[in-house]
């Protein structure tokens, strides 16, 4: 299939109804006029889709830096859908399930792939628990972590779960080993048209030739037409022809394993400088995860000697952290003081700002 973003696959449907171009016009005038709000998101969506334009404005999520509109091409939309459709073996007539806000490029990202690939997606409210005809089989959905857990019993009915937009806790993770969908997830960003490179969660036993389920570690595999090195910083580079003109540098301290396999060790501007040592936050709070039921995040505060000093940042009114918690840590992975804060600053998304919540505590 070559890339045209004003092709509408004619198998392509809409909550049980085929649209040609001219009907999917009138559908979404229909929804940006007596719509719900997510409706209205939706019906503006497919009114740029379908004019003349080639790109289409999107908004990035704001979780690493200033929120802001980028103009994303049509056809990297659509290569990007083939990708998925490749990269899943999507085919004409599989079904989806639409449950992410369009406003952001995860959920304008199902639609495309709808009308790239012809599927039948079901458009259902962006809310933390999905609900959907739990009697219906879906070849395809994309959720975050949150509304996976809170649809566990109902996700066995949906193939292929594609996860993003926030960090899936190893309680999740355990919870997923028992459900028969297949769960992955996604490495990716506004400017790389959604996910890039997909990690599988579950069902791992097939992952590699020679592993069993208990240790195989699956790592971020790329979709295809991608290409990956690492700067001086050892963050990630992506090469994307089909997705974007140029490279796209970022800021994610990576482990490269193959030319197609990737592992994710932390963010570039989280890492922490304690005594000489070289500290990723993250690989700490997975350690936590699992004894700490509040949301928090590992930071540093200045130290005259280590230069840095771990701290732990615990979300809510609570006295103290159980000790125990600190169990699995090595020494120098411990923190030495917990600040608690009422209520982090997020993101329009969701996500945690951790720079603008450490400027809620004194650090002295």
């Amino acid at each position: 299939m070559t890339s045209n973003f004003s092709f509408i696959h004619k198998q392509f449907k809409i909550n049980g109804f085929h649209y040609s171009n001219e009907d999917l016009l009138q559908f979404a005038s229909h929804f940006v006029k007596e719509g719900e709000p997510y409706q209205h998101e939706i019906g503006d969506f497919l009114h740029h889709w379908l004019n003349d334009d080639d790109f289409v404005e999107v908004k990035t999520s704001g979780s690493t830096g200033i929120p802001k509109n980028l103009k994303i091409k049509k056809e990297a939309m659509v290569n990007s859908a083939l990708a998925t459709g490749d990269f899943f073996n999507l085919k004409s007539g599989d079904t989806a399930l639409h449950c992410l806000p369009t406003q952001f490029i995860a959920g304008k990202m199902m639609l495309v792939r709808a009308m790239i690939l012809g599927l039948e997606i079901d458009i259902i409210a962006p809310t933390s628990k999905p609900i959907f005809d739990y009697n219906k089989m879906y070849h395809f959905c994309a959720m975050i972590p949150l509304q996976v857990e809170n649809c566990l019993e109902n996700c066995s009915n949906i193939k292929t779960i594609i996860v993003g937009g926030a960090s899936v806790s190893n309680t999740l993770n355990d919870k997923i080993q028992s459900i028969d969908s297949d769960v992955y997830e996604t490495y990716g960003m506004t400017e790389t048209v959604t996910h890039i490179a997909l990690k599988k969660l579950n069902n791992l036993l097939s992952l590699r030739e020679g592993t069993t389920k208990q240790s195989a570690k699956p790592y971020f595999k790329l979709l295809p037409n991608i290409s990956i090195s690492q700067d001086e910083r050892d963050c990630l580079v992506i090469e994307a022809p089909n997705l974007s003109e140029e490279k796209i540098i970022t800021n994610d301290i990576v482990k490269i394993h193959s030319e197609t396999e990737f592992e994710w060790l932390g963010r570039f501007d989280n890492v922490i400088n304690s005594g000489g040592l070289k500290l990723f936050p993250e690989q700490i709070e997975a350690k936590l995860k699992k004894h700490i039921s509040e949301r928090f995040f590992i930071a540093s505060k200045p130290h005259k000697t280590l230069g840095e000093q771990l701290i732990l940042v615990v979300e809510g009114n609570i006295d103290t952290v159980d000790i125990s918690a600190f169990s699995e840590l090595k020494k120098h992975e411990k923190p030495k003081h917990i600040f608690t804060v009422k209520q982090f600053v997020e993101t329009t998304s969701g996500k945690i700002q951790r720079k603008k919540t450490l400027e809620l505590i004194s650090l002295s």
